[in-house]
């Protein structure tokens, strides 16, 4: 085909991003780009013809290669020269390849088939080697650079936020192992549901109406049919493969979207001037602002949030393609071509991701300093939980109320919440008596180190990443 100039092209995807991840877009233009929808197309037409002759039992090694030879070979321009006679473009595939394949077996070519029979089975093939071959790799990649993260920040020390507001001491680790368990299960899911995907041979209503005046089996010439291609028949189907079946995968696919542009967007805010918890990597040549040379912007991660809002709404599409009247109408045909454009989006995304993750780093004294500082109005104040809990356990009924009084206090005197404790002596020798009973080292000075509350989570983030690492490793 003729080359291209790139920055001739409409979509963004063709030319931004295709430069700034061109190992991504080369490999997924391998599986969805035109070209390859019509040589998917053109292997399940030659898939239908050694299906035919392997029921007559003449086929044999050599002219099963020569067909394969003409699925890859095919010309996309010839297909669209074709098709600007036809109207119809499978029927102008079908005419060019009646051209290519041996004479004796060119009445085999679509023989039983309708166009759907082919699109359909075609577009599974396509979608199933997209997310086998390029974007389960890649999800992968980006579990494991987090699970790393999570695990070598597992005993980082980090504030809690609920609200927007300071909680409860965790660590960084721990923070991050949300985003590898959730990713982690998507993950698992996306590889299920893409062995699920299925193709039809069962003809214009999906009743064998056709292949039942050829074969006597219709149904296991559908089978050698897809068998070649690597897929199984839908249970039923109409014109249409039932839609579900990409449906289900694609609404997996928006999930782990979601989890990743929830992960840049945690990012992005720990970067913010007054958070300063986090901080990308940056290169010595790279400019945050046009006109304040000081900044350091997280551009990457706000890409990755932007392409989710640019292709996630997208799930309404596959939703209503669900809906066709009766056997069949048309109104899913332009609809679901941009299934592609979702996918590449989708894997660009994550690439950016992965990026973003290999090359954060925590600012352990600005999450310590953020955590010696934390509680709102009062210092120290995310310790009024364990405070509260300890001395309700001593016996205290009204326990929550004595503590949020002593907050007060901290707050009024302007003094840190251990030192408003230590004024109310009942109730600080109670609760280092609490502490004493669980065997805490130190209890008189717990309330002067915030990051000594934290529960389990150094330990859910080990646990975590050591069990995501596996599943990016296999």
């Amino acid at each position: 085909m003729e080359a291209r100039n790139i920055f001739s092209n409409i979509s963004p995807i063709d030319h931004r991003y295709s430069l700034s991840e061109s190992h991504v877009f080369n490999s997924m233009s391998d599986c969805i780009s035109e070209q390859a929808a019509i040589i998917s197309c053109a292997r399940a037409e030659i898939a239908l013809v050694k299906a035919h002759l392997s029921l007559r039992g003449q086929l044999d090694a050599v002219i099963e290669k020569t067909l394969d030879t003409v699925a890859e070979t095919i010309d996309p321009q010839a297909v669209y020269a074709e098709e600007e006679k036809t109207k119809h473009n499978i029927r102008a595939l079908v005419n060019v390849l009646k051209t290519m394949v041996p004479e004796t077996v060119a009445p085999l070519v679509h023989l039983g088939a309708t166009s759907v029979d082919i699109l359909d089975t075609a577009l599974s093939v396509r979608v199933r080697d997209c997310v086998q071959t390029v974007l389960l790799p890649l999800l992968k990649e980006l579990l494991a650079v987090l699970c790393a993260l999570a695990d070598r920040e597992s005993e980082t020390p980090e504030v809690g936020r609920t609200h927007g507001q300071h909680a409860v001491p965790i660590t960084f680790g721990f923070a991050l192992a949300e985003y590898v368990s959730r990713l982690g299960k998507s993950i698992v899911e996306i590889e299920k549901r893409s062995h699920e995907l299925k193709g039809k041979l069962a003809g214009a209503v999906g009743a064998y109406n056709a292949t039942s005046m050829i074969v006597r089996d219709p149904e296991e010439l559908e089978k050698r049919y897809l068998g070649y291609l690597g897929l199984e028949p839908s249970e039923h189907s109409t014109q249409l493969v039932e839609p579900e079946y990409l449906l289900r995968l694609l609404l997996e696919c928006n999930v782990a979207f979601g989890v990743i542009a929830n992960l840049a967007d945690d990012l992005r805010n720990l970067q913010r001037s007054e958070v300063g918890e986090v901080f990308e990597y940056f290169s010595a040549t790279q400019v945050g602002s046009s006109t304040m040379p000081q900044k350091r912007n997280p551009w990457n991660s706000e890409h990755v949030k932007s392409l989710w809002k640019a292709f996630a709404p997208r799930v309404m599409t596959f939703f209503m393609d669900q809906i066709s009247e009766h056997q069949r109408d048309l109104t899913n045909s332009a609809s679901q071509r941009f299934v592609a454009d979702y996918l590449a989006g989708f894997a660009l995304a994550v690439s950016r991701m992965k990026s973003v993750v290999s090359g954060v780093q925590a600012d352990r004294e600005g999450m310590a300093r953020n955590l010696a500082n934390s509680g709102g109005k009062v210092s120290g104040g995310v310790l009024a939980e364990p405070a509260y809990i300890l001395l309700a356990e001593s016996g205290i009924s009204d326990a929550h109320e004595v503590i949020r009084t002593i907050t007060l206090d901290a707050e009024t005197n302007r003094i840190s919440f251990f030192e408003a404790l230590k004024k109310n002596a009942d109730a600080f020798a109670r609760i280092t008596g609490q502490l004493k009973k669980l065997g805490m080292d130190d209890p008189e000075g717990f309330f002067a180190n915030p990051e000594r509350y934290r529960g389990l989570a150094a330990e859910k983030a080990k646990r975590l990443a050591e069990k995501y690492g596996n599943i990016a490793r296999s």
